[in-house]
């Protein structure tokens, strides 16, 4: 096994354990703002947006002073501080008192959210870029393991209180920070570290980055229309389906087990061979198309396991992102990759900055008092039209050798 593929299972396994962690409390955090706030579902789905965002909000700030900062000391210092703030910001979550000390727990995570970024950047470094895309799916694959045991294991442990879920993310963590600290090599060579440009290792900085080009301008724009659609599923997913179909903590639990089971085995399996087969270009098209059916079917249906089916549809649509990175990756040269991955997670965290709170003002006008209409689907209508936008944005990229050279290197690939 060559050195490069030790480098990429070290740092796939560090995501799973990662997002087992983050699967655990995915189906908790909404029960637990309903007993803390005192509130009904219409009036706590505000604050499950806020506790979004105001993560999301810390992700912007920082996830480009990370990514530069993984340019210039390497990707294990920086994803170790990363894991280190996962691992206080579920101990704050399992002794949180009140909402203020969960925003507390949030802001920490959000600062130091640099594990996708961190990932993407060290699985860039050691992986030729014709091969990224399919690199790439195995991250989304790690992720989608993790959201299998993860919100299956949360639901079961939250049945049992509503704490429990918080400890074992808490130790999970933990382990994956002493993983890191013993195990994870370093996948940045110091000759091909560069210093930090404070211009662009900033949120409006990354913004100019991303604008660069016409075509990296449209796969940003895709990039966020596809986490404005997920924001929309973390914040208002559990609420609904208490809601319409009265689903408990394990059973929301299961159906989100259910989608993160799908995307591994579609990401972990299917990209390499379908992405070379289709071209980036329309691999992500195709699976815009899925996924935004998906999440009609997800948002209009009258029964539980119309939801299910929806959930296993949008499994097939998990091509979109890999492909998309795939093509933004090349556009950096190597010793930009982190700082470009950073600048796509201020994309990124700009985007779930303000896809909870409008998700959840959205559920909230439509199963409140005075609701025009009760559809507490409703979010995920908007999901919907949010992967009509990423499908409009990515067909008016135009096929080129390379999208856009980022800084002295030239960057290999090009969009099909």
């Amino acid at each position: 096994m060559s050195k490069g593929s030790a480098s990429v299972r070290f740092i796939l396994l560090t995501l799973v354990i990662d997002a087992l962690g983050f699967g655990l409390v995915v189906p908790i955090v909404p029960s637990l703002v309903l007993k803390l706030s005192g509130m009904n579902v219409s009036g706590a789905s505000v604050w499950v947006g806020l506790l979004l965002a105001s993560f999301a909000l810390m992700q912007f700030i920082c996830a480009p002073v990370l990514g530069g900062l993984s340019d210039r000391f390497g990707r294990r210092p920086v994803l170790l501080l990363s894991l280190a703030g996962i691992c206080a910001n579920y101990l704050l979550l399992a002794w949180a008192p009140s909402l203020t000390w969960l925003f507390l727990g949030r802001l920490i995570a959000g600062a130091t959210a640099a594990n996708a970024a961190t990932a993407t950047a060290y699985i860039a470094d050691v992986t030729p870029p014709q091969q990224r895309a399919g690199q790439f799916g195995l991250v989304g694959a790690m992720f989608g393991v993790g959201f299998v045991i993860g919100p299956a294991l949360g639901g079961v442990l939250g049945s049992y209180g509503l704490r429990l879920p918080f400890f074992a993310a808490a130790a999970l963590a933990g382990c994956n920070v002493l993983y890191g600290l013993f195990v994870l090599p370093e996948s940045l060579p110091v000759e091909r570290r560069r210093p930090i440009d404070w211009r662009r290792s900033n949120p409006m900085g990354s913004l100019r980055l991303v604008m660069a080009s016409r075509n990296l301008g449209r796969l940003a724009l895709a990039w966020s229309a596809l986490w404005f659609a997920l924001g929309a599923l973390q914040s208002t997913f559990v609420l609904a389906n208490q809601a319409r179909f009265g689903w408990d903590t394990r059973q929301n639990g299961l159906a989100l087990a259910l989608a993160g089971l799908g995307s591994a085995i579609v990401q972990g399996l299917l990209v390499r061979r379908i992405v070379p087969l289709l071209g980036e270009r329309r691999a992500a098209m195709t699976g815009a198309v899925i996924t935004g059916c998906s999440y009609l079917c997800i948002g209009l249906a009258p029964y539980g396991w119309v939801v299910l089916v929806g959930i296993t549809v949008q499994s097939l649509g998990a091509i979109t992102g890999p492909a998309i990175q795939g093509m933004i990756s090349a556009t950096a040269s190597d010793d930009r990759q982190g700082e470009t991955q950073g600048a796509l997670s201020s994309v990124q965290g700009l985007t779930a900055i303000v896809s909870p709170l409008v998700a959840s003002w959205v559920f909230s006008t439509f199963t409140g008092p005075a609701a025009p209409m009760l559809l507490p689907g409703a979010p995920f209508v908007i999901s919907a039209l949010a992967y009509a936008v990423a499908l409009w944005a990515i067909s008016g990229v135009r096929p080129a050798p390379a999208l856009v050279t980022i800084g002295a290197g030239s960057g290999a690939g090009g969009n099909r």
